[in-house]
């Protein structure tokens, strides 16, 4: 019997394909896998256990433009720019990080991928890469610190246009393992708030524990 196949787009370059009961989210590309997905025709399969964005798009979506200029803090070995990579197909995406051992695979990535200019630098120190960087469209951050709140508004103080659309990714037991998560995410927003930043939507990450995203603009 034929499995009856359906694509919905999310965004620009993004697509739920249902398959039967089963249900994947993908961005179409040219390329081949990066970090062992699977890739099938035009799409390539975005793990959303290995991806936050992914995770998030599930549930949550906003329109991402394809020729918007991208900051990803935190870009680790580069799971989360590939699929980036493939919707700002017209953009371009400053990715970075401070690790040396993911960097390696990252510099591959941007071996491949023109639109992604990997950077070596420690995110918390904005000014260490400003001559670099141009103001942003959307800054995206995924970093495991204690400081994570602090290091996302540096950035978009730096970087981010006015309007901008800015993700943070919120890892609750980095900022406190002393508390509940909910109430560090409470604090996360209230500081965002404070900070002049608008929460245009948060929620939590189905497939990563104790975490949310938060969606905010200038």
């Amino acid at each position: 019997m034929k499995i009856e196949k359906k694509v919905e787009k999310v965004t620009h370059n993004v697509f739920l394909i249902t398959m039967g009961d089963r249900r994947v989210i993908a961005t179409k590309s040219r390329y081949q896998p990066h970090y062992g997905e699977r890739k099938f025709g035009e799409f390539r399969e975005w793990v959303p256990s290995r991806s936050k964005l992914a995770s998030m798009l599930l549930s949550y979506r906003f329109d991402i433009e394809p020729d918007w200029k991208c900051l990803y803090l935190g870009a680790a070995s580069g799971t989360t720019a590939s699929h980036l990579s493939d919707i700002l197909d017209r953009g371009i995406i400053y990715a970075v990080e401070y690790s040396a051992k993911p960097f390696t695979k990252l510099l591959e990535l941007a071996e491949e991928r023109r639109n992604v200019i990997p950077l070596l630098k420690d995110a918390s120190k904005p000014e260490g890469y400003a001559g670099v960087v141009e103001p942003v469209d959307f800054l995206y951050q995924d970093v495991s610190q204690k400081n994570q709140v602090e290091i996302f508004l540096r950035n978009v103080d730096f970087f981010l246009k006015r309007d901008g659309n800015a993700l943070l990714m919120v890892k609750a037991r980095s900022i406190d393992s002393t508390v509940e998560p909910e109430v560090v995410f409470e604090r996360v927003l209230k500081e965002l708030e404070d900070n002049g930043l608008k929460i245009v939507g948060h929620g939590e990450l189905k497939h990563h524990k104790d975490h949310i995203y938060v969606h905010t603009r200038l």
